[in-house]
Formats: structure tokens, C-alpha cells, sequence
């Protein structure tokens, strides 16, 4: 609905009700009248909620819209407590001839009490926000708050849990960073998630059993069966990122604040998560579980640079995707990296066909299938201080395990350690764990890193 009808019909219905209240005040309700009055209240009360929240979704002039109602309103208020004042006062005046007016038909005290309760509750209420404005609102309050704007007080009566200099990152900000992560840490897309509410370590259970079969009539007892278990824990780790923004960034007019911090919080905390799921080799802070170090390899040494090395290549990946047991294979996907990429790209088999095909039907967009499989691609697969060997992981990559704290992830800011630098820093904290875990009979996961063959220096 347009916005200047909508504005008029606001200030039509808080006429009505102004109108009621007079009415109410000045003793023209009787009793017989009250059912409908207080219908009519009501009414009006309601249609003018539902107006007042239409106006504050309509975001082209929200905030200039906004103050001119908050003026209003304050302004109507006041008006409104000294009437209130005054009619407190005729109240008590007229107190005394309650028996007269009910004798004559008049209303209560009570019931008037009540009416211009809903009267006064309708004029001052406000626009209720959705949730994504309420959403809105609290991730501009958390940043507000890292970056020193509003004080921890106010911070706290925003909804945002603050206290000894650090701050919780709220849910929607949380979810944010972690929508974030799925898109550039692949094995948080791939991956199985358990979110747990304590940093208690979360066990997995891996075993293989065998089953006996027996088609004769049974003399004997049953034969135990050998089971193997496997028990490993989920400990989460804890994680720190540093990231840093320059004052001059912060204070430049037309740049909201919430959109630079919750950006560069982003950035930080993926880095070092996708860096511990992949390599899992940060001092201190080693990954036994991360996927370089456990998955399987596959050895197949190739020359990409030699004569028909297209049609050699797509040999050696049949033979790399059929390594895996079959409930793997089913599930199996291609993750490479770029070095990988460019290779199969240059590609071709002996009859012309390139390695990397489209999909027909790709799920979500546009997708590529390398040997009947789909495949992505990310830099995190890279071999460490050799970016241009190419490297490719082909399984079923549910089996690499994410425990993730609810609630941990939170921001501590640094203003005196970077203000020579006119910076200000912060510090992201998190709990996590993620380990690529498997039955050792049945591994989920092959690494196949294409290096040349070695050459024989007496040949």
C-alpha cells in the first residue's frame, strides 16, 4: 500500500481513538454502550498495529520515517501523561458519586479504567519487527559494540551477551560465519556436523563385524564372530584468529559498520578452521585426523607432460575411483585443487572426449563430473609449500566428523595493541574439532598426488 495512505490512515485511527478516550473521560459511555465501545477499540487498536508494522517494513524511508514517529509519539505521550493527570485528578473528584452514576447507567470506575487503558496502550504502541529486522538490529548492536560505539550496558540491553572484555557472537551472526565456511571450506559442506552444548569429547564408534552362515540343522553353539572396534574422540580444539581494521575504514560515512566486522571476522575464523580440517598442521595445535594426513594414498606416478598423458591420466583416475569398497564408491565425490583443475582441463582422452565433462543436471547451478563423479575444487587441497602439484581426494566425505560447541564463538576486541598502527583488532575464539575417521577395513577417503616418475640416472 502506498505510504502516504498508509500515514493518513495512522493519524485518522489515533484521531478515532483520541476521539474515544474524550468520550470515555467526560462520562458520555453508558453501560449499555460498553460492548461496543470496547469493540470499536479494539478494532481500531489493531488495524492501526498492523498499519504501524507496514510502515516500518517499508525500508526506502525507514529511518527518516522512524524518528518523525518516535517525535510524534514522545510528544503524544507527554500530552497524554498530563491528561492523564488531569483526569487521575476528576477521578477522585467524582469518586464519590460512583453510586449515582451506576444508578443513573454510567460505567465503573473499573470498567472506564480498562477502557482508556486499551486507548492509551494502542496510541503508544510500536511497529513490531520481524525477525529479520530484529536480526538487523542485533548485528548492528554487536558491532557497534566491538568496535566501541555503544557501551557493554547497552550492549547488554540489546540482547548481546558481553562481559571481561569479550563478546558472545550472537546466533545470527554465528550462522552467518558459518554459512561462510560451508561455502569455502568444503568438508564443512560435505561433512557431518554434530553440534553438542559443552566442550565434552564426543566419541565415534567404528567396527567391522563378521556374520556366520550355516545351512545344515545346528549341533553346536553359535561361533563367536570377530568384531573389531575402533573408539575415537571428538576433542574440540581451541581456535584463534586475528584480524584487524583500520579506524580511517571504520569512520568513512556510507559504510556500515556491521557489514566491515562481521566480514572480517569471516574471513579470519575460516582461514584457520579450513587450514586445521585439511592440513591440520599448526604448531600446537596439530590435526592427527585432519584429511592430508588421513586419508589413504594412492600411488600412481604420472608425467601430465608426456606424449598421450590425457588418455594415461583418465587410467590412472578409473583405477583411483574404483580403489574405494562399494558403499564408498556410491557416495563417492572428486574435492582438487587448482593445480589438479588446470591439468584435467588440459585434458583429452586418445578419442578426443575432455576429462572434465559438464554435468546435464547439475544440482544447485552449473557442475562438472570427473569420471562419472562430481567434483569440486578449492585451494585448501593444496600440497603445503607446493601449490602446483596436483592433488585430488575421491570419497565419501561424510565420513569426516565436525564437533561443533554451541554458543563458543566469540570476538574479544584489541584497541591499545594496534593503535600505533590506527587499528583495531579482533580476536575470534572458537571450540571445534573435525577428524576424518573410518573403519580401517573399510577408509573413506584416497589422496592421489600426481608427481612424475622417478628417473633412473643409470637408464
Amino acid at each position: 500500500m502506498n505510504k502516504n495512505l498508509l500515514k493518513k490512515l495512522q493519524a485518522r485511527h489515533e484521531q478515532r481513538l483520541a476521539e474515544l478516550r474524550k468520550k470515555v473521560e467526560e462520562g458520555e459511555v453508558r453501560e449499555a454502550d460498553l460492548p461496543a465501545v470496547q469493540d470499536e477499540i479494539d478494532g481500531v487498536v489493531e488495524e492501526l498495529q498492523s498499519i504501524k508494522d507496514e510502515l516500518a517494513n517499508d525500508e526506502s524511508d525507514e529511518g527518516a520515517d522512524d524518528n518523525e514517529g518516535s517525535d510524534d509519539s514522545a510528544e503524544n505521550d507527554e500530552n497524554r501523561s498530563g491528561e492523564d493527570g488531569d483526569s487521575a485528578g476528576n477521578d477522585d473528584a467524582d469518586s464519590s458519586e460512583g453510586d449515582g452514576e451506576n444508578r443513573a447507567g454510567m460505567i465503573t470506575q473499573q470498567q472506564r479504567d480498562g477502557l482508556l487503558g486499551n486507548i492509551q496502550s494502542g496510541l503508544q504502541s510500536r511497529a513490531r519487527l520481524n525477525k529479520t529486522q530484529r536480526d538487523k538490529e542485533i548485528r548492528k548492536a554487536f558491532a557497534n559494540f566491538v568496535v566501541g560505539n555503544i557501551s557493554e550496558q547497552e550492549a547488554r540491553a540489546l540482547g548481546i551477551e558481553a562481559g571481561n572484555g569479550s563478546v558472545t557472537v550472537p546466533e545470527v551472526i554465528a550462522s552467518e560465519v558459518i554459512s561462510y565456511a560451508q561455502e569455502e571450506n568444503l568438508l564443512r559442506k560435505y561433512g557431518t556436523v554434530v553440534r553438542t552444548a559443552g566442550d565434552v569429547k564426543y566419541p565415534i564408534l567404528v567396527k567391522k563385524a563378521d556374520a556366520n552362515v550355516n545351512k545344515k540343522e545346528r549341533t553346536a553353539d553359535i561361533a563367536e564372530t570377530a568384531i573389531e572396534f575402533d573408539e575415537i574422540l571428538l576433542d574440540p580444539a581451541e581456535f584463534d584468529a586475528l584480524a584487524t581494521v583500520t579506524k580511517k575504514l571504520l569512520k568513512m560515512s556510507g559504510v556500515p559498520v556491521e557489514d566491515i566486522v562481521v566480514e572480517e571476522l569471516k574471513k579470519a575464523y575460516v582461514r584457520k578452521e579450513t587450514n586445521y580440517m585439511f592440513n591440520g598442521d599448526d604448531a600446537g595445535n596439530e590435526n592427527s585426523g585432519a584429511l592430508a594426513k588421513k586419508a589413504v594414498k594412492f600411488e600412481k606416478p604420472l608425467d601430465l607432460t608426456a606424449t598421450g598423458a590425457g588418455q594415461k591420466l583418465y587410467d590412472a583416475l578409473i583405477e583411483f575411483k574404483n580403489t574405494p569398497v562399494t558403499e564408498v564408491m556410491k557416495k563417492g565425490r572428486f574435492i582438487i585443487n587448482r593445480a589438479a583443475l588446470t591439468a584435467i582441463e588440459k585434458m583429452k582422452t586418445d578419442d578426443g572426449f575432455p576429462l572434465l565433462r559438464p554435468f546435464t543436471q547439475a544440482e544447485g547451478g552449473i557442475g562438472y563430473s570427473l569420471v562419472g563423479y562430481p567434483v569440486d575444487w578449492t585451494d585448501a587441497a593444496d600440497k603445503k609449500g607446493e601449490p602446483d602439484t596436483p592433488v585430488l581426494y575421491f570419497g565419501d566425505f561424510s565420513a569426516f566428523k565436525i564437533q561443533e560447541v554451541i554458543g563458543a564463538l566469540e570476538i574479544q576486541k584489541l584497541i591499545e595493541k594496534f593503535s600505533g598502527k590506527n587499528q583495531i583488532g579482533f580476536q575470534i575464539y572458537n571450540l571445534l574439532d573435525g577428524q576424518l575417521i573410518y573403519s580401517p577395513f573399510e577408509p573413506a577417503v584416497y589422496r592421489y598426488e600426481i608427481t612424475a616418475p622417478a628417473t633412473n640416472p643409470e637408464g
